[in-house]
């Protein structure tokens, strides 16, 4: 398959499956009014004239799902607040209707972050138990705002998040670590917003979509029991974590964030699976006899890279039951333990290791893409490759296996023309993972 048709089917079926799990069009279908009553998903939730109708937006979706809040609820709204991350070229509005929009950092928050999370505690201060908050919440959102507990500095959890990132921490372990360091996470802001009911809608990015962990689980019961210390531990990083972050992972856990007893509801809108249906009905369309094989991957990204691969090269010689034309789809969120000082993300490096278990293989493509957009320090949303992919990359003078090694697989893919560009989709349900065999 050459790399032309190659880049042309991938950003197709990309595209077609982002459409299906916009997430301004989920809020605006999930929510509705009638005379004296907000209906989520057709289950009524009563409101008194007096009630406040409060927007809270936390995660990369949070300004398409305040826009979608936006065109179903209206003036019924009173307030709010979106907190989202801007990429590079992107214009941030000021505000969606009566919903404030403001920037935080991200995977590592800064001080824009914890302006944002003080913004969203100031924006549900006061509230009745008549009052109702509207959660919306996406994955990004534990970096995206931030509040510290007490002890804690903001360059205490900056230095936390990028030691285990390098280190390859899992999402649901870098999460229960931010929980602790936090008093907005792990139903903190729930407890904030106590009296008044919360309604939450989410889009997640965490697979099986474990409600706790999904952008650490503001307004949300979070499980709090799991002690992450051996696990940090494991991957050689707790002596290298900040004496006050150590202290606070070690502290009884705070009563207040064990439960959100003001919860009322919680509905998931789109998720990994959502996003592989939906590139499934997208590459039918295309030709492709569609074949989801899995939507919660997970590990280290050059390994999948690898056994993708290895699917896609035994399934092209006629040995299982798929036949070509076919397309191979997966979801997932993978991880990459930084060993080298290169520049690139886990959908990059996914497949920059894909592209060298298909060296000389044709008949096949392979992409790895995350749906937010903006794959880790790659500067694109992600990679494609196909049979002479690693011959390109020698070509322009540099080794595939070389650049692996480093963590540059940003650079490796420039070189075979293999990036696919940073857009910005408005939404974050994990990486999708594609074998093309035409």
């Amino acid at each position: 398959m050459d790399l032309a048709r190659a880049r042309t089917d991938v950003t197709a079926i990309f595209a077609a499956a982002l459409r299906q799990v916009d997430p301004e069009a989920l809020v605006r279908q999930a929510l509705a009014l009638d005379d004296d009553g907000l209906l989520v998903r057709g289950q009524r939730h009563p409101l008194a004239r007096r009630t406040r109708l409060v927007v809270v937006a936390i995660g990369k979706a949070s300004v398409p799902m305040a826009r979608g809040a936006l065109a179903a609820l209206g003036a019924r709204i009173d307030r709010g607040v979106a907190v989202t991350k801007v990429l590079p070229g992107d214009t941030l509005p000021q505000a969606v209707g009566p919903i404030a929009v403001v920037a935080g950092s991200h995977p590592v928050p800064d001080e824009a972050s914890v302006a944002a999370g003080q913004r969203i505690l100031a924006t549900v201060a006061g509230l009745g138990p008549d009052d109702v908050v509207l959660a919306l919440i996406s994955g990004g959102g534990s970096a995206l705002a931030e509040v510290p507990v007490s002890g804690v500095s903001l360059e205490d959890i900056a230095q936390t998040t990028d030691l285990l990132l390098r280190g390859g921490a899992d999402i649901g372990l870098l999460n229960a670590v931010r929980r602790r360091l936090s008093q907005i996470k792990g139903g903190g802001l729930a407890a904030a917003i106590a009296p008044a009911r919360v309604i939450n809608l989410i889009v997640s990015d965490v697979l099986g979509n474990p409600v706790g962990v999904i952008a650490s689980g503001p307004t949300v019961a979070a499980p709090l029991a799991m002690d992450p210390a051996p696990r940090l531990r494991e991957l050689g990083v707790w002596e290298r974590l900040p004496g006050h972050v150590r202290a606070a992972l070690t502290a009884p856990v705070d009563a207040r964030l064990a439960a959100a007893h003001n919860v009322v509801d919680t509905v998931m809108l789109a998720d990994a699976a959502a996003v592989a249906d939906a590139a499934a009905a997208a590459a039918q369309e295309r030709g492709y006899r569609p074949f989801v094989l899995g939507t919660r991957f997970a590990g280290e990204a050059r390994e999948f890279g690898g056994f993708w691969a290895t699917v896609a090269r035994q399934l092209r010689r006629g040995d299982g039951p798929v036949r070509p034309p076919a397309c191979l789809i997966g979801a997932g969120e993978l991880t990459v333990t930084v060993r080298g000082s290169g520049r690139g993300g886990r959908n990059t490096e996914m497949s920059l290791a894909a592209a060298l278990a298909i060296d000389g293989v044709a008949g096949i493509a392979i992409a790895s893409l995350a749906t937010d957009g903006d794959d880790g320090q790659a500067g694109a949303a992600g990679g494609v490759v196909v049979g002479d992919s690693a011959a390109r990359i020698r070509a322009a003078g540099l080794d595939p296996a070389a650049l692996l090694a480093e963590n540059d697989s940003a650079r490796a893919l420039a070189a075979a023309d293999g990036l696919i560009p940073s857009v910005s989709t408005g939404t974050n349900v994990n990486d999708l993972y594609l074998a093309l065999l035409p």
